[in-house]
């Protein structure tokens, strides 16, 4: 049910009409999704406190959202928080939440509110009376529900911070039992780590910190070795090199990682083959990769063009691509269609240094 107040009154909407009009209804309060709304709404009050003490006096609401498992907060600020401030933040209002303060509620005219230090909305119209919620220093007119005493949220951590305009933050953040299922599944996944690590709880991070360490001298490893393997490659490649039509000629299926290795490959023999013609294909993690690479002589001498060759070539893949006069990529779904498109390519280059 969707509660809204229209001319003071307070109205339920229903998704739909119930069947039977005439008969006697009864709206009762979810009482635990209140409770937790409760919770969360005045966190964000304590929040809001807390953020012009730790960030300064320029912190305005900008927006929020409240329901029962989150509260969401807008508010100026002209960068990033540091994790710093995050947790210092976080420290004032569960220091809050720990002493209990009892919930000051009162009724009563806008501008003495005002003199009382009651933070008001920018762009809030209020009546001439005005509802004042105060929970130990933080004072602000409010006319949502509320806990009675600042223990009964329980704990408060924020989970993001994020922009979401020039100049307008915004955090996310739980309390309560929400507060609690986010502490439970961190702590699960902690635990997990020891498990997996063998480790206590205090060496987890040093142990994640070796293992990153490992992985990157690794990784190091791995592209040294394809370096290496590149470099055997062109070595044989070179050895394959047949003289035709005026030009040196390498046309190849290739058995490689990544289109990069087959650019980095290309450029390679460009700078080592005189006159060179190279096309090649490969089958790239089920995908198919065309490339084309022509010597810059040829290029301005016979009128190629490897951008114009690929896209014709490419459609044996089922694919498309395109380049520079030198140089030139394709991908495709059809590995199937390599050789037809190495054999397309080669046809249309014999075609233009033969007209």
């Amino acid at each position: 049910i969707d509660t809204i107040k229209e001319h003071n009154e307070i109205i339920h909407v229903l998704p739909k009409l119930p069947e039977h009009l005439d008969v006697t209804f009864k709206a009762k309060i979810a009482a635990q999704r209140r409770d937790d709304i409760k919770k969360n709404h005045s966190a964000t009050h304590l929040m809001h406190f807390a953020l012009r003490q730790v960030l300064g006096d320029h912190v305005q609401q900008k927006g929020s959202l409240v329901t029962d498992s989150h509260l969401s907060f807008d508010f100026s600020h002209f960068q990033k928080m540091t994790d710093e401030e995050i947790a210092a933040v976080e420290a004032i209002v569960n220091e809050l939440i720990r002493k209990n303060s009892t919930l000051n509620e009162e009724q009563l005219p806008i501008e003495e509110a005002k003199k009382r230090g009651a933070m008001a909305l920018f762009g809030e119209k209020y009546g001439d009376i005005v509802r004042l919620i105060q929970f130990d220093k933080s004072v602000e007119l409010c006319g949502g529900t509320h806990v009675s005493a600042t223990g009964e949220i329980g704990a408060f951590k924020i989970t993001s911070e994020s922009s979401i305009a020039s100049g307008v933050r915004r955090i996310e953040a739980v309390t309560g039992r929400g507060a609690m299922d986010f502490f439970d599944k961190n702590i699960t996944v902690i635990k997990e780590l020891e498990q997996l690590f063998k480790v206590g709880t205090e060496k987890v991070l040093t142990s994640v910190q070796h293992l990153q360490e490992e992985n990157k001298a690794l990784k190091l490893q791995i592209e040294q070795y394809q370096k290496t393997a590149i470099l055997q490659l062109k070595n044989d490649l070179k050895q394959k090199v047949v003289e035709k039509e005026g030009a040196s000629w390498l046309l190849v299926k290739l058995d490689v990682e990544n289109a990069n290795q087959v650019k980095d490959l290309a450029y390679q023999l460009k700078g080592e083959v005189e006159n060179l013609i190279f096309v090649a294909g490969a089958d790239i993690a089920g995908k198919a990769n065309l490339t084309i690479m022509f010597a810059q002589e040829l290029v301005e001498k016979l009128g190629l063009h490897a951008g114009n060759i690929i896209r014709e070539a490419a459609k044996e893949i089922q694919g498309g691509g395109g380049g520079q006069p030198f140089f030139a990529s394709a991908g495709g779904r059809n590995p199937e269609g390599i050789q037809k498109a190495l054999e397309k390519a080669e046809e249309m280059i014999i075609e233009k240094i033969k007209a």
